[in-house]
C-alpha cells in the first residue's frame, strides 16, 4: 500500500513538472489587434516558445514580461539562421539573373543593424539570438469582398452559385469560421428545403431554410482549417432545386439571398518565405490577398526628392498590380515598421536601426526585419537620383534573380512612352475587337438557361471629342441557341453600358415580310447589329454587359431546363470603333483626374509631370503622393518610370515650363502654398484657403467666354465655414506651356492622407468635378467651378474655328452685330450716293 501511494505521488510530481515546462509567457498582441473594424486584417503574436534548456516563466512576472517586450522590440537573428545566403555570408551577385558560382568579389559591406541590449534573465538565449515569432493574422473576407457587392440571390432556375476567395502564399490557415447571413422568401421558408454548402467540392453542411424567414438570419459554421487552401470555391445550392426549377415563372416567389455581409473569419499564420529576391513583389504585395494591401515605405530623417521619386515608381507598380483593390502606403520617417517594408536611401545612410550598405552603384537587397525576422525589408540604394531610379526600375521591369538576396543593378535605358499609348486605354486609331478586351474568348460564351452576364471592361482617355449628333459605332455579332424548346419570341439579348440600358436584341428579325417568312418556316435569325453610342456614355472606366435572357416554351421538359449543353455567345470579332474621335477637351476638370489621372496620364510614364512636395514634407503628404501614384499606375497599366519629384520651389523654376504639376501639401505649408497659388483663382488668407474676388475685367472676360455661372462666392463661403477638410484644386499653370496644376491639399497632413480612403467611395468619385472639390466627414464632397477653363488637345484648324464659335456665342453674336452695322452703314452710304447721283442726272436732263 505505501509503495502504491508513493507511485501515485511520483506520477503527480512528473505531471506538475511537465505542465510547468509547457507554460508559455504571455505577450500582448501587436499594434492593431484590438481594432474594432472587422474588415481590416489584424496581426497578433503567438505565445513565445520556451528557450532551449530553460523553464518558462509564469505569466505576469517581471522577467517574463521583459522577454516578451524584448522579443517584440528587436528579436535579432544571427547570420546562421536558415535562409537564402545574405550579404553577410555570400558575395553580392551581378544583375545577370544567374546565381553566383565561384565566389564573386563583393565591393560593398552588408547593412549594419544596431543591436539592442538583450536581457538574458528574461528568457533569451545566452548568445543573444532571439526566437523567430510567426505572427497570426486575423481577417474577415466578406461576400462583397469576393466580388459580389449585392450578395448572391438563388431563385427560379438559378438555384446554385458560388464565390471564390484566395489566401496569400505566405499564410497558412489555422482557424476558419463561416458567418452566413441569409434572407429567405416566406414561400421558400414554408417548403421543406435546405441550403447546401460546399468548399472546394467538400461538404460543409446544410442550413434548414424552413427555420428562416424574410428577415436577416445569421448562421455560424466552423470550417476545418485544412480545407482552406490558396484558391477556394465556396458554393451554395438549394436542395429542392429540381422541383423548384420546374416551377416556371416563380423566380419572384422562391428565393434566398446570401447577403454581402456574410463572411469567413480567418486566422492564419504568416510564414517566413526567406530573403529570396525572386519572390518580389511578395511579401510586400501578394495578388492572392483579398484585402486592400498596405505597403510601408521608409525614408531617412531628411527626406530627399530622389528617394521619393524611386518610391513613386514602386507605388505606381503596386497600383497597377492591385486591379480593383486600393493600396495604402504608411510612411515612416527614420523608423522601422513592425511588418514588411521598403527602404529608400543612399549608401551608408542610417534609417532607424539600419545603416544602408556602402554600395558603389544602384543596389537591391532583401534583409530580415530586426523587429521580427519573419517580416522582410527591401533596401533600394543609390548614390544619386539616376541610381535610385535605376534600382527602382530594375525591381519593377522584370523578375529578379532566384536564390539571391542582393544584386547590383546594371544600368539600362528606360524607354519613353508616347501620348495616349497606355496599355489599359482602348486604342482610338482603329476598331478594337472584343476578343482583345475580354480576359479570354471563353468568357464571351455562357452555358445553360440560367447564367451570369458577359461583362467586358475597358478604359478610355477621358478627353475623347465628337460633335453633337455623332456616335461611336459598336458592331455586335451574336448567336442564340437553336433548340426547339426555346421561346424565340420572348428570348432576347440585353445590352447595358455602365449600368445604363442600351438596347434589347431579339432572336429573329421583326417586320411584315420577315414575320411572314418566319411563319412559312424561313430563316429570319438576327445575328448582327450595329449599335450607336452617344459620346457622353463613355467614361474613363467602362463596363459593357451582355445578358442572354432565354425563355423556355410552356411545354418544355423539366430535364432540359437544368441542362448546360446549350450555348449563347458573343462573337469575338465584334468591335468598338473610336477611330473618328479627337483628343480635345476643356481644363481644368477634376473628374478627369480622379477617374484617369488625366492630363498627367496622357504620357503614361509621367515624363512631362512634376510632383511637388513642400521643402520639408510630412509623412501624410508623402503618403498622399504615393497613393495618387498608385492610382495613376492602376489607370494606365504603366509605372511612373520618368516622374520627377521636387521638394519646394527653390532655385531655378524655368524647368517647370511645359510640365504639368501635381502638388501635395497641407495648408500649413504656407510658403509653398503661397508660391503655387500666385496668379490662380485661389489664395491663402490668414492661414486659410480662400477664393480671390473677381475683378471687373475678369467678369467681362468670363461673360465673353460664355461662363455665366461661376461659383466663386459659394465656394469661398463654404471654405470659410468648414473646419477640417481635404480635397483638390486645379488651375492653369503659372509657368509657360499651357499646362495644368492639380493640388491635393487639406487642413493638415492627417486629413491629406485620408484622401486615399475617400477615393474608394464611388459616391465621392462621382461628386468630384469642376476646379475645386472639398471633402469632409460630415457633408461628403462638394464641388465648385471657380476659374476659367482653357482648351487642350488637337483638332483640325477648320474644326477649331467652328468649336471656338460654338463656345463663344456672345462674342460671336456681338461680332455679327458689329459686322452687320458696318456692312449696313456702308451699303446705306453707297445707296444714298447712288440715289443722289441719279437725282442729279435727272435734274440736268
Amino acid at each position: 500500500m505505501p509503495q502504491r501511494i508513493g507511485k501515485i505521488a511520483c506520477f503527480f510530481v512528473v505531471i506538475a513538472i511537465m505542465g510547468g515546462l509547457g507554460f508559455s509567457a504571455q505577450i500582448n498582441p501587436a499594434y492593431g489587434a484590438d481594432n474594432a473594424e472587422a474588415a481590416k486584417p489584424v496581426y497578433r503574436l503567438p505565445p513565445l516558445p520556451v528557450p532551449a534548456g530553460g523553464q518558462a516563466l509564469p505569466p505576469g512576472s517581471a522577467d517574463g514580461q521583459g522577454a516578451a517586450d524584448a522579443a517584440t522590440a528587436n528579436p535579432a537573428r544571427s547570420s546562421a539562421d536558415a535562409a537564402p545566403p545574405s550579404a553577410a555570408n555570400a558575395p553580392a551577385s551581378s544583375d545577370s539573373g544567374s546565381a553566383p558560382t565561384g565566389g564573386l568579389p563583393m565591393d560593398f559591406p552588408p547593412p549594419v543593424i544596431s543591436a539592442v541590449p538583450q536581457d538574458n534573465s528574461g528568457g533569451q538565449a545566452a548568445d543573444g539570438q532571439s526566437a523567430q515569432i510567426n505572427p497570426i493574422r486575423d481577417e474577415a473576407i466578406s461576400v462583397a469582398t469576393m466580388g459580389q457587392p449585392n450578395g448572391l440571390t438563388l431563385s427560379g432556375g438559378q438555384l446554385q452559385s458560388g464565390v471564390v476567395f484566395t489566401l496569400p502564399q505566405d499564410q497558412v490557415a489555422t482557424t476558419a469560421r463561416l458567418f452566413l447571413a441569409l434572407k429567405v422568401s416566406p414561400e421558400l421558408a414554408a417548403r421543406d428545403t435546405s441550403l447546401r454548402l460546399t468548399l472546394n467540392g467538400q461538404d460543409l453542411g446544410t442550413v434548414a431554410l424552413n427555420q428562416a424567414n424574410a428577415v436577416d438570419n445569421v448562421f455560424q459554421l466552423d470550417i476545418p482549417a485544412a480545407m482552406v487552401v490558396g484558391n477556394n470555391n465556396l458554393s451554395f445550392s438549394v436542395s429542392d432545386e429540381n422541383t423548384l426549377q420546374c416551377d416556371r415563372n416563380q423566380s419572384d416567389k422562391y428565393w434566398v439571398t446570401i447577403l454581402p455581409a456574410s463572411h469567413i473569419q480567418l486566422s492564419s499564420q504568416i510564414l517566413d518565405i526567406g530573403r529570396d529576391l525572386s519572390h518580389f513583389p511578395r511579401p510586400f504585395f501578394d495578388p492572392m490577398s483579398m484585402q486592400s494591401p498596405s505597403v510601408s515605405f521608409i525614408f531617412g530623417q531628411t527626406v530627399k526628392p530622389e528617394a521619393v521619386t524611386a518610391a513613386a515608381m514602386l507605388a505606381s507598380y503596386f497600383g497597377l498590380l492591385s486591379n480593383y483593390r486600393n493600396v495604402n502606403f504608411p510612411v515612416h520617417l527614420n523608423e522601422l515598421p513592425v511588418q514588411n517594408g521598403i527602404l529608400f536611401g543612399a549608401p551608408g545612410e542610417k534609417i532607424g536601426d539600419i545603416t544602408l550598405p556602402a554600395a558603389s552603384g544602384p543596389t537591391l537587397q532583401m534583409i530580415d526585419n530586426p523587429l521580427n525576422p519573419v517580416y522582410k525589408l527591401l533596401l533600394v540604394v543609390g548614390r544619386n537620383s539616376e541610381e535610385l531610379r535605376q534600382a527602382a526600375y530594375r525591381a519593377i521591369s522584370s523578375p529578379l534573380p532566384a536564390r539571391q538576396d542582393t544584386i547590383q543593378v546594371a544600368t539600362q535605358g528606360i524607354p519613353l512612352r508616347q501620348p495616349y499609348d497606355a496599355p489599359r486605354w482602348i486604342d482610338t486609331s482603329k476598331p478594337v475587337y472584343l476578343k482583345d478586351l475580354a480576359q479570354n474568348t471563353d468568357s464571351l460564351t455562357v452555358n445553360g438557361l440560367y447564367h451570369d452576364g458577359i461583362r467586358i471592361g475597358f478604359r478610355a482617355a477621358p478627353d475623347l471629342f465628337l460633335w453633337d449628333g455623332d456616335f461611336f459605332p459598336v458592331q455586335i455579332d451574336y448567336r442564340f441557341p437553336t433548340e426547339s424548346w426555346i421561346d424565340e419570341d420572348r428570348s432576347q439579348l440585353s445590352i447595358t453600358l455602365n449600368g445604363t440600358f442600351l438596347r434589347s436584341l431579339s432572336v429573329n428579325k421583326h417586320g411584315l415580310v420577315e414575320t411572314a417568312w418566319h411563319k412559312l418556316g424561313g430563316d429570319t435569325r438576327q445575328e448582327s447589329y450595329s449599335l450607336q453610342l452617344s459620346p457622353y456614355l463613355i467614361y474613363g472606366d467602362n463596363q459593357l454587359e451582355f445578358y442572354f435572357s432565354l425563355q423556355p416554351k410552356p411545354d418544355a421538359p423539366c430535364s432540359l431546363l437544368t441542362s448546360n449543353n446549350i450555348k449563347s455567345r458573343i462573337d469575338p470579332d465584334s468591335y468598338i470603333d473610336l477611330s473618328k474621335t479627337h483628343h480635345f477637351t476643356l481644363l481644368p476638370n477634376l473628374s478627369y483626374y480622379v477617374g484617369a489621372a488625366f492630363p498627367f496620364s496622357r504620357l503614361a510614364d509621367f515624363s512631362e509631370t512634376v510632383m511637388l512636395l513642400p521643402a520639408k514634407p510630412e509623412a501624410g503628404e508623402i503618403a498622399a503622393l504615393l497613393a495618387m501614384a498608385a492610382r495613376a499606375g492602376n489607370a494606365t497599366g504603366i509605372p511612373l518610370n520618368h516622374v520627377e519629384v521636387r521638394l519646394g520651389l527653390q532655385g531655378d523654376n524655368a524647368q517647370l515650363a511645359n510640365k504639368d504639376i501635381l502638388v501635395f501639401s497641407s495648408l500649413k505649408q504656407t510658403a509653398l502654398m503661397g508660391d503655387v497659388l500666385a496668379g490662380s483663382p485661389f489664395e491663402m488668407r490668414n492661414g486659410l484657403l480662400s477664393v480671390r474676388e473677381e475683378t471687373l475685367s475678369d467678369k467681362i472676360k468670363g461673360y465673353f467666354s460664355g461662363n455665366f455661372f461661376r461659383q466663386g462666392v459659394e465656394a469661398d463661403r463654404y471654405l470659410a465655414s468648414t473646419d477640417a477638410w481635404r480635397g483638390f484644386l486645379s488651375f492653369a499653370s503659372p509657368w509657360p506651356g499651357n499646362r495644368l496644376v492639380v493640388m491635393a491639399t487639406a487642413t493638415d497632413s492627417d486629413q491629406l492622407a485620408a484622401l486615399n480612403t475617400d477615393l474608394q467611395s464611388l459616391t465621392i468619385n462621382a461628386g468630384i468635378r469642376g476646379d475645386i472639390a472639398v471633402i469632409n466627414s460630415e457633408n461628403g464632397v462638394k464641388s465648385f467651378s471657380v476659374g476659367s477653363q482653357f482648351p487642350r488637345g488637337e483638332m483640325p484648324w477648320y474644326m477649331m474655328i467652328i468649336w471656338y464659335a460654338n463656345q463663344h456665342i456672345i462674342f460671336l453674336s456681338l461680332c455679327g452685330l458689329l459686322f452687320a452695322i458696318v456692312i449696313g452703314s456702308s451699303v446705306t452710304v453707297l445707296l444714298a450716293r447712288h440715289a443722289a447721283k441719279r437725282l442729279a442726272n435727272s435734274a440736268n436732263k
